[in-house]
């Protein structure tokens, strides 16, 4: 059987399509790199926002009335298995609960491949992803994420220790680790993401770590060890930080567990620790119950601390949530108005920032192929560099910055 694994949505459900392929090439299986190629279809699908769900419904049909068998996982087979079954009949649901059934499942459904060799296609790609827990410790009001993934489950660092070595054996330069909230890894076990990053430094070598998103209150209360271990040149000085509010009042709406104060100063630490930091954070407009003054709130939040990437979402009330049934939401052309409002705030910071690094030398690593001919590269911040294709994939190179853009900038190599 040929099977495609199709995975939408975060880096944590980007990292775990990977280890669905690592596993149906077990299986005997031969994966292929497009749909087209395929008779299995493994859908990792994403729910976070009903324009999202809405994508994956219309992909379901598209691959059925291309007489494509469909496997569905990720959050929606968790969450919405009932909208599942009515939009395609008879597929096969395999929830994130499930993926350590995963091949188990599969077999008996479809049967084992030919397992005389391996039929994983070999990657191009410089970077993995390595899921490092599963669920969280939030209560979020908006969240069907959580409904979906559970409490926190953390891998021992045994686990992610022996997928690291094999990550980096198979070629990798580049390993994101990735969970739902990165700083809460390890409450659940006795241990901690500083502990973790240690062990993983403990290999030799120029590959870099990016670290996923951290919640506030989780990031609080190990960032000074964590930025101690950060000073290894090998972890990119990069943090993704999500405030989603500046109003008090909204944010004990949504249940986060803490206040804008003490979001502007743990940035202020960081930074302080960290000058070259970048700074990525979540914006969550129209709210229900959000008012012209709290999305004043959320919008002098970000001028006072020019994250380096702001992702601005409307609020989607999603199925089983307490802020789906929340009164007071605004009107969804307000919504719409404070989305744009934020989204312009953003790459006014963005073109900014970028501007002056212009005409400066950095050394970035090659990540991934670009468009056009071109190549991604990572600065030690992880800020993305666009330079002509011709350095190898996964290597170092010194680069000129001779332009910038609101997202990104653009380099040539020099010797």
């Amino acid at each position: 059987m040929k099977v495609h694994v199709e995975s939408y949505g975060c880096t944590m459900n980007q990292g775990e399509g990977h280890g669905l392929s690592r596993d149906l090439a077990i299986s005997g299986h031969c994966t292929c790199s497009s749909s087209e190629d395929a008779d299995i279809i493994i859908l990792n699908t994403c729910t976070v926002v009903e324009t999202t769900e809405i994508r994956m419904l219309r992909r379901m049909q598209e691959l059925r009335s291309q007489g494509k068998e469909v496997v569905v996982t990720g959050c929606m087979a968790k969450v919405q298995e009932e909208v599942i079954e009515e939009m395609s009949p008879g597929s096969l649901i395999i929830p994130p609960s499930d993926y350590t059934r995963f091949r188990e499942i599969f077999t008996h459904r479809y049967g084992c491949g030919d397992l005389s060799e391996p039929k994983l296609q070999t990657t191009t790609d410089a970077t993995s992803i390595i899921p490092i827990a599963q669920g969280c410790l939030g209560s979020c009001t908006y969240c069907i994420t959580r409904h979906a993934r559970g409490t926190l489950v953390s891998q021992s660092i045994d686990e992610i220790t022996a997928r690291f070595k094999k990550e980096l054996e198979a070629g990798a330069k580049e390993i994101l680790l990735a969970s739902q909230d990165c700083a809460a890894y390890g409450t659940d076990t006795g241990t901690d993401l500083v502990a973790l990053l240690k062990t993983l430094l403990r290999f030799d070598g120029d590959h870099r770590i990016r670290l996923g998103m951290m919640n506030p209150e989780s990031l609080m209360r190990i960032a000074d060890r964590l930025l101690d271990v950060m000073d290894d040149a090998r972890v990119y000085r990069f943090f993704h930080i999500p405030v989603q509010s500046g109003s008090v009042k909204i944010l004990r709406s949504m249940g986060r567990r803490y206040t804008p104060d003490e979001f502007v100063t743990l940035v202020d630490v960081i930074r302080s620790r960290c000058p070259s930091a970048s700074i990525a954070t979540d914006s969550i407009v129209g709210f229900p119950g959000e008012t012209e003054e709290d999305h004043d709130m959320s919008m002098a939040i970000m001028r006072r601390v020019e994250p380096d990437i702001i992702n601005v979402t409307r609020f989607s009330p999603r199925p089983g949530t307490p802020a789906a049934d929340l009164p007071g939401r605004p009107h969804g052309r307000i919504s719409k108005a404070r989305s744009r409002e934020m989204t312009a705030l953003r790459f006014t910071i963005g073109d900014e920032k970028n501007a002056t690094l212009v005409g400066g030398q950095m050394e970035v690593t090659v990540s991934e192929n670009g468009s056009k001919g071109t190549m991604i590269c990572r600065s030690d911040c992880y800020r993305p560099v666009v330079v002509p294709s011709g350095p190898m994939l996964g290597g170092n190179i010194w680069v000129m910055i001779t332009g910038s853009a609101r997202t990104h900038l653009f380099g040539q190599p020099v010797d």
